[in-house]
């Protein structure tokens, strides 16, 4: 029975060795891919950068009105004044 005891013992020791390392492991492995795949504000980054583009683009679209609308502005002011001359 001794023999027995002391089997049961080393599978005892065995097995709790096996899951303490696999828990450890585990948790390190986890850890380690967090900190290199940490995606923590990635979308208000991507946000921040879409609302810029989005405000360059708007700019360039107003200065592009602008200037549409004042050429069309003349030009119409310049072929009003011309009805009715001889």
């Amino acid at each position: 029975m001794t023999a027995a005891r002391t089997l049961a013992a080393r599978q005892t020791v065995a097995d709790s060795s096996v899951v303490a390392y696999s828990w450890a492991r585990a948790h390190l492995v986890t850890a380690r891919h967090r900190l290199a795949s940490d995606e923590r504000g990635e979308g208000v980054i991507s946000a921040a950068i879409v609302v810029l583009i989005m405000a360059f683009l708007g700019a360039a679209m107003w200065v592009a009105f602008r200037t549409i609308f004042n050429d069309t502005t003349e030009n119409t002011s310049s072929q009003v004044s011309s009805i009715g001359q001889p």
